[in-house]
């Protein structure tokens, strides 16, 4: 009797979280489950690749059942959720932060910052001034962290950190980024990463850098993967892969370098592509 599976012509599956694989409720849908684990029952790995830091990132995975690697904080961090692990990490230079954070402030005026502190518990440290917008990722659901506020910014370079986050009242996210890059130069880098979320991260380093890390201890390359993002911060991790997808709601950049564009997150973006890609494969009859 000849059964019936699937194939699917790549071997690594790489999301985002909000804004791609998440809806708005921070949940995903049964569809998208349903069509991620089709993918895998036909060979594909998949892997989260989030510019939340592990702390902010566990509670989620956890609630998805969520059990292989995930790329976190940009790339800053490498985990494994199946054993709460935390496999690689890169911090940010602190006095080079400062000295830049100061350039900026010359330049631009007073920041808002936060700091996110290194470690599987690190947690998201916010000065006075900064405020987090709805649908950041540091508003919404009961079991995610809570921030720490830093009314001495002092507190917020007083343990090791993986990334900064700035905001300039009376600027857009766009402005903000393009004018703290000129400043920094190549001191540090400067990405969007959401609502309210531009973030400075050690120069080169990208969810790409992160991604890479990952697929080589599965031994996966750049030419197997198809990667899904939203936002500037997903552009490197979308060139990287061989197919690069952009949701409906991405950033304008990101749709400019992505070799398609799905659907909404909260209209099935991910499982769409998903479904159209895998195939129906014969076994037992000795042909493809």
């Amino acid at each position: 009797m000849t059964g019936l599976t699937q194939t699917f012509p790549y071997r690594l599956i790489a999301t985002d979280l909000d804004g791609t694989l998440l809806r708005r409720d921070e949940t995903i849908s049964a569809r998208t489950r349903d069509a991620l684990i089709a993918a895998q029952a036909a060979g594909a790995e998949h892997i989260v690749a989030t510019g939340r830091s592990v702390a902010w990132t566990r509670h989620i995975l956890d609630d998805l059942g969520y059990r292989g690697l995930a790329v976190c904080g940009q790339g800053a961090q490498l985990y494994h959720a199946g054993e709460h692990r935390l496999l690689t990490s890169v911090t940010l230079d602190r006095a080079l932060a400062r000295g830049v954070i100061e350039r900026l402030e010359a330049e631009l005026g007073p920041l808002a910052l936060a700091a996110n502190r290194d470690g599987l518990d690190g947690n998201v440290a916010m000065d006075e001034r900064f405020r987090a917008a709805v649908g950041s990722g540091f508003t919404g659901r009961a079991d995610a962290p809570f921030p720490d506020h830093a009314p001495d910014r002092g507190e917020l370079f007083a343990e090791p950190i993986i990334k900064m986050y700035l905001q300039r009242p009376g600027m857009s996210d766009d402005d903000l980024a393009t004018a703290a890059a000129a400043v920094a130069g190549t001191a540090v880098g400067i990405v969007v990463s959401g609502l309210g979320l531009v973030e400075m991260l050690p120069l080169g380093l990208t969810k790409a850098t992160g991604l890479s890390l990952a697929a080589r201890r599965l031994g996966v390359t750049a030419a197997e993967t198809i990667a899904f993002g939203d936002m500037p911060n997903d552009i490197a991790m979308l060139r990287w892969a061989a197919h690069g997808v952009a949701m409906a709601g991405a950033h304008p950049d990101v749709k400019g370098v992505a070799d398609e564009v799905t659907a909404d997150n909260d209209e099935d973006g991910i499982a769409l592509v998903i479904e159209r890609l895998l195939r129906p494969r014969s076994v037992g009859d000795g042909g493809g």
